[in-house]
């Protein structure tokens, strides 16, 4: 008779970890929902300076960018992408110590998203698949890589600010010890996003 008992016990156990297993997924957290009012076509223009820092400071006073948004699921989620984006103009270049900077964007980038807090409307996330051709003065390297950023629903502002180690540098020809493989850039700057109907786009983040 003990020997059925355990046999049952054995068995009923093995039968509540299945059930266990089964259940499992169904109690997870779901996947954010975002949601983007308007969708689509958008455009970035910067508001003050853009600086890529690649141990030396350069500097741009003008810069745009265009792309899409979409609402989506997931965490993180990518929002919108950048298809084109500019550093710069022939009339005002970006400049450095080692002289004009021209900076060739190699597209598209991301715009993804990972926390939203609703008591300030502001998403947290970052700038993702970044790759950029830089040319200042004679040194020549890649950049490469992500940018933390945040966008504010109140103002439209796209702020980004990577942290050290999210871009990395790559190829640098005739940068001597000013920019090599070891050099961790710095992009920072802020951009305000317009809808194609000219409003200010909203991000927000919910879990249904």
């Amino acid at each position: 008779m003990k020997k059925n008992t355990r046999r049952f016990a054995v068995v009923a156990g093995a039968a509540a970890a299945a059930f266990g297993l089964a259940v499992a997924p169904a109690s997870a957290v779901p996947s954010t929902v975002w949601t983007v009012t308007p969708s689509g076509a958008y455009t970035a223009t910067n508001s003050g300076n853009i600086v890529l820092t690649a141990t030396i400071p350069m500097t741009c006073t003008t810069s745009g960018a265009s792309g899409s948004m979409a609402s989506t699921t997931g965490n993180p989620a990518t929002v919108a992408t950048i298809n084109a984006i500019n550093f710069g103009t022939a009339a005002s270049p970006c400049t450095s110590v080692l002289g004009n900077v021209t900076t060739v964007a190699v597209t598209p980038w991301t715009v993804v998203a990972q926390d939203y807090t609703a008591a300030t409307g502001v998403t947290k996330g970052y700038i993702g698949n970044v790759k950029a051709n830089v040319t200042a003065g004679a040194c020549k390297f890649t950049v490469t890589g992500k940018a933390s950023a945040t966008y504010t629903n109140s103002t439209g502002v796209l702020a980004v600010s990577s942290v050290s180690g999210e871009l990395v540098v790559s190829s640098p020809v005739n940068c001597g010890t000013v920019v090599t493989t070891a050099t961790k850039p710095i992009f920072k700057g802020n951009y305000a996003i317009k809808a194609s109907n000219g409003s200010i786009p909203t991000i927000v983040g919910s879990n249904p």
